[in-house]
């Protein structure tokens, strides 16, 4: 029996992220300059050296002994992926999160299992110390509780304490939630959290830029750290220590100009000192209740007066172009779902003079309306 070979484009950009010392950026300046994984894989030496980042070093990963198990190794995780329902998700996909990939340190490949769409219009992330309280685990209950309504992706980092309260809670409620992992796939840590995962990947997944057979590395969790701050809308610390992964989180996602909330605790408990910091140096709103969430993300705008949800505008592909598609994307994710126009044109990483173009013929069509100081919303 003949076996299919693997997508061939797909194959070259899991290839392209397999080579050592060739991290995200460099990968999309390859990209950039080459225009697909396959070009970048066979460009001569002589144009690799041309592209700005590309050393003689890099050249000969890119031609020599490296880029042929890159390829045997990039067809074994695909075929592997095939084989377990696993999604390879290049940054370049429709299916790609878009609010990763605005931001300038995403990873470049995902590999998920799971039925959520990672594109949901409301997404909000649960951190938090592994060492948590009752009081934590009970206010990551009511939290969830309190906003279910409004129907958002929970995301976490499936860790002992908060993270592991907030998945469960959420699936307790019937809301989807996502395990952002700092391992491979088929690496589940810790493993006594496995009945939860395997429950989450029919209701919500399982999400890692780490290659299967990735173990547990210290210094993987601040990179995961990174994923689950630039998927999400806002992140709420429950409980933090004064040092740990929830405020690394924390600060990422401001830096991303995402919004952070952080849940205060009883004065002198140690599982609460660093949300009080955070609070006291206005580095994070202090969350007292659902409705701060809900004011905060304007998520309070999507309801009908009868508190019911309002059904979320759903857009198809279809209908537009990839560059439109990609503009509609982009408003939909951003707070107020309005942008100003050089930031939109940053974020769908396209020429301001083209989005102008390209807004007023949405504009036309009824998909977005001018607001004043250069600013688009859709409708």
């Amino acid at each position: 029996m003949l076996i299919a070979p693997p997508d061939d484009t797909l194959l070259h950009e899991v290839a392209l992220t397999l080579f050592p010392n060739v991290g995200p950026q460099l990968t999309r300046q390859l990209m950039s300059y080459a225009g697909s994984a396959r070009n970048a894989l066979h460009l001569p030496a002589g144009k690799l050296l041309k592209i700005p980042g590309v050393g003689p070093a890099t050249v000969a990963i890119l031609t020599g002994k490296p880029r042929a198990e890159a390829l045997n190794q990039a067809e074994a995780a695909v075929r592997r992926a095939e084989k377990e329902g696993v999604q390879l998700l290049f940054y370049t996909s429709k299916q790609f999160p878009t609010r990763l990939k605005q931001l300038p340190d995403a990873p470049v490949l995902l590999y998920y299992q799971g039925t959520a769409d990672l594109n949901q219009p409301k997404t909000l992330a649960l951190v938090g110390t592994r060492q948590a309280t009752d009081y934590g685990r009970e206010q990551t209950e009511r939290l969830i509780k309190g906003i279910a309504p409004h129907r958002p992706l929970i995301v976490s980092g499936l860790a002992y304490g908060i993270d592991i309260a907030a998945h469960r809670a959420a699936l307790q409620e019937g809301l989807e939630t996502v395990g952002v992992m700092a391992t491979g796939l088929d690496v589940l840590y810790p493993t006594i959290h496995r009945k939860t995962a395997e429950k989450m990947l029919t209701q919500g997944g399982l999400l890692t830029e780490f290659p299967f057979g990735t173990p547990p590395d210290k210094y993987n969790f601040p990179s995961r750290n990174r994923i689950i701050a630039g998927l999400s809308d806002g992140t709420v610390v429950v409980e933090a220590a004064k040092k740990g992964g929830a405020l690394i989180t924390a600060d990422l996602a401001q830096g991303y100009d995402r919004d952070v909330l952080a849940l205060p605790g009883p004065l002198g408990s140690a599982a609460s000192e660093g949300c009080h910091e955070l609070i006291k140096n206005n580095k994070a709103a202090l969350y007292s209740e659902p409705r701060d969430i809900e004011q905060l993300l304007n998520w309070d705008l999507a309801l009908h007066l009868n508190g019911r949800p309002k059904a979320p505008t759903t857009y198809d592909p279809l209908d537009f172009t990839t560059e439109e598609f990609s503009i509609v994307m982009v408003l939909q994710a951003a707070p107020n779902r309005e942008e100003q126009l050089d930031t939109l044109a940053w974020k769908a990483q396209l020429p301001v003079h083209q989005v102008a173009g390209l807004l007023l013929g949405l504009e036309f069509r009824g998909i977005v309306k001018a607001l004043p100081g250069k600013r688009f919303a859709l409708v």
